[in-house]
């Protein structure tokens, strides 16, 4: 990896030129200066971090800026305002005066809240346009998911599908990205720390068990090395699992044994504690985790709160906003 390294605010041109990330809480790549004819896929596969892109033909605009808070969302109603709601309420108290969107990305969520509550949440797409009706001309897109997998990838396409309609856009990354490799941040390390602020005491044969979604994604190797994070710190009876990924319930049985451990309690690594941490997670059914546990002889209690309800977790989506709106405030960034 000698042949990249970390900057702030360089970019290359060659033709098409590589947007950078300025903020100096987050890190990007250029290529080293020897590449002098990098084409425009090796530039797009050097992107990484914050993203930014700026519309040469849209310069003489005059600015006016807005962030979109992008999430999956929730029909849990209470839990959303504890939530997503009470995290949105940081991002617009650290931007006073700046139009903040929420934008949910789930269609069956949005039908049913819609539906149920009288409340119309538009889709990102529906919000850039609506932005751009109004005539805003930089937008910060902000995200709610806690690791660059699907979904993550899903608000990507929202950026580069409409990032030529404004004078410049930038897309901010999830609550983990960065791992501390190559001098990075380590944003698993940061939120771990965070999330442990809600960890219950234990004693001798006690564990505590994460319940993560899980992502048919590549990026489900996060959940690799949030388990390795977690020894690092010293969490030894800390365990990560999946509802939907690697690893399963039935990965962390043996280990939970092994360390001897009688009694869990079982808390959602999730935004929202709902559906999958109600029912999936602390449940009554066969099926349920909780209920797997109990088969296996290990007492289990549910902490049945979302990752949104801890205020040191909310402070660090608010900084991955910061980042996003950074970079839209930067000067001397260069077009894509």
């Amino acid at each position: 990896m000698k042949n990249w390294k970390k900057f702030f605010v360089a970019a290359v041109a060659v033709g098409t030129v590589f947007s950078v990330n300025p903020a100096a809480s987050e890190a990007a790549y250029e290529l080293n200066p020897e590449v002098k004819t990098a084409t425009p896929a090796l530039l797009a596969a050097s992107q990484m971090g914050v993203q930014v892109y700026e519309n040469p033909d849209l310069q003489g605009l005059a600015d006016k800026d807005a962030i979109v808070v992008m999430t999956f969302g929730t029909t849990f109603a209470e839990n959303r305002a504890k939530t997503i709601n009470a995290t949105i309420e940081g991002i617009k108290a650290a931007h006073p005066g700046v139009k903040v969107v929420t934008a949910y990305t789930s269609h069956i969520i949005i039908d049913r809240v819609a539906a149920n509550e009288g409340i119309k949440y538009p889709t990102p797409e529906e919000a850039l346009a609506q932005l751009k009706a109004e005539g805003y001309t930089r937008v910060a897109l902000t995200t709610l998911d806690i690791i660059p997998g699907m979904e993550y990838n899903y608000k990507l396409g929202v950026f580069n599908s409409y990032k030529q309609d404004f004078k410049k856009m930038t897309i901010g990354t999830p609550l983990m990205y960065w791992q501390g490799q190559e001098e990075q941040a380590d944003d698993v390390t940061e939120v771990l720390k965070a999330f442990a602020t809600q960890f219950p005491k234990t004693k001798k044969g006690e564990g505590i068990v994460m319940m993560a979604h899980g992502t048919p994604n590549i990026a489900n190797a996060y959940y690799a090395v949030i388990q390795e994070k977690l020894q690092e710190l010293g969490y030894d009876n800390v365990f990560i699992e999946t509802v939907e990924g690697w690893p399963s319930m039935e990965t962390i049985i043996p280990k939970l044994k092994a360390k001897k451990i009688k009694k869990v309690t079982i808390m959602p690594f999730m935004m929202v504690a709902g559906d999958h941490a109600n029912n999936d997670m602390a449940g009554s059914e066969e099926d349920s985790h909780k209920s797997i546990l109990e088969k296996e002889g290990i007492k289990v209690e549910a902490y049945i709160h979302g990752l949104g309800e801890n205020e040191a977790v909310r402070n660090v989506f608010v900084e991955r906003a910061n980042a996003a709106w950074d970079a839209l405030e930067a000067t001397g960034q260069a077009a894509e």
